[in-house]
């Protein structure tokens, strides 16, 4: 007889086990050799206090009852744990912090899409320190970390994801349509965007600007091909973090794509996805979230990135197939 497991989580046996814990290892290293300490938070926690975070990310958790019969959630992100801890666990604003962790998180996801439920994380989140050189420190870390666990191909997109939220608000785009035109960019469905873009009302030039935007993706050079006040910051900003990034010898690494945005909102700034050629999905991503903190407490700049232990070990496999 067999026994079913929720679709969307699977069983590990021991020879995977031994190699996703080997990545982990070899990434932890990494992490600790470059001064960050690691910490663990809880699975569950009181989803009110989520809510404080993300909205969206709160409502997109599995939930339960206490025995006082407070909400309780398993954390879908590992990112929103991390701003509560700074800001109730360390206090101090003075000096910077630089913490890691690895652990798991789950996502409500639909029984036929094949996606997974349960993620193993590791990651990253450097707090308390403002400019592209603390991003800069962030993606090269990571860049080195899945080189130590045996990827040698991997690549990492760059864009801004309050770029195109800036131009939507610029054009006077109605705030009712930002969310499905953001949704359309966060699934990489730019068919659909250009759709929804053509029914705006719109003048010609700026109905083609945001239907190009998310197109141009490359060297710094594409970041020439746009123009206008309202994209200038962002793209400024993305200048000098690909700057910062020559200098420390991974900008080889990196992709600049002007249509990436996260899903979740509380990104500020440059947003990051990790990806390796050798397979069809992103091993992780992360991004600048300097406002997220300041919901719990003190408010302090940060930045931080993710990365999916299980999906890196997809990525070594078929790696290894190619060579």
């Amino acid at each position: 007889m067999i026994h079913p497991i929720p679709p969307g989580t699977r069983d590990v046996l021991p020879d995977e086990m031994r190699e996703l814990r080997a990545i982990g290892v070899r990434m932890r290293e990494v992490f600790a050799g470059a001064g960050y300490g690691e910490v663990h938070t809880p699975s569950l926690e009181y989803e009110d206090v989520l809510r404080w975070g993300e909205e969206r990310a709160a409502g997109a958790r599995y939930r339960t009852f206490d025995e006082h019969g407070a909400v309780l959630a398993l954390r879908s992100d590992m990112t929103i744990p991390i701003a509560r801890l700074v800001a109730t666990r360390f206090r101090d604003p003075t000096e910077p912090l630089r913490l890691f962790y690895e652990g798991r998180a789950w996502r409500v996801v639909g029984d036929a899409t094949g996606q997974q439920r349960e993620f193993l994380q590791s990651g990253i989140e450097l707090i308390g320190v403002l400019g592209a050189d603390a991003e800069a420190e962030v993606i090269a870390l990571a860049v080195e970390a899945l080189a130590a666990a045996g990827l040698a191909r991997h690549r990492v997109g760059l864009g801004d994801g309050a770029l195109y939220r800036t131009l939507l608000a610029a054009l006077e785009v109605p705030l009712d349509r930002h969310r499905d035109l953001l949704a359309c960019l966060s699934r990489r469905d730019l068919a659909g965007l250009a759709g929804r873009v053509t029914d705006l009302d719109l003048a010609p030039d700026a109905r083609e600007l945001l239907i190009r935007l998310p197109e141009l993706r490359g060297g710094p050079e594409v970041l020439d091909r746009v123009d206008g006040p309202a994209a200038r910051g962002a793209l400024e900003g993305l200048r000098t973090l690909y700057g910062a990034l020559e200098r420390r010898g991974v900008s080889d690494r990196v992709i600049l794509d002007l249509g990436l945005v996260r899903e979740l909102g509380y990104y500020t700034g440059a947003v990051y996805e990790v990806y390796d050629p050798a397979v069809g999905f992103a091993l992780g991503g992360g991004g600048r979230y300097d406002e997220l903190i300041g919901r719990f407490g003190d408010g302090r700049p940060a930045c931080g990135l993710t990365l999916d232990v299980q999906r890196v070990h997809i990525a070594q496999a078929a790696e290894e197939r190619l060579r």
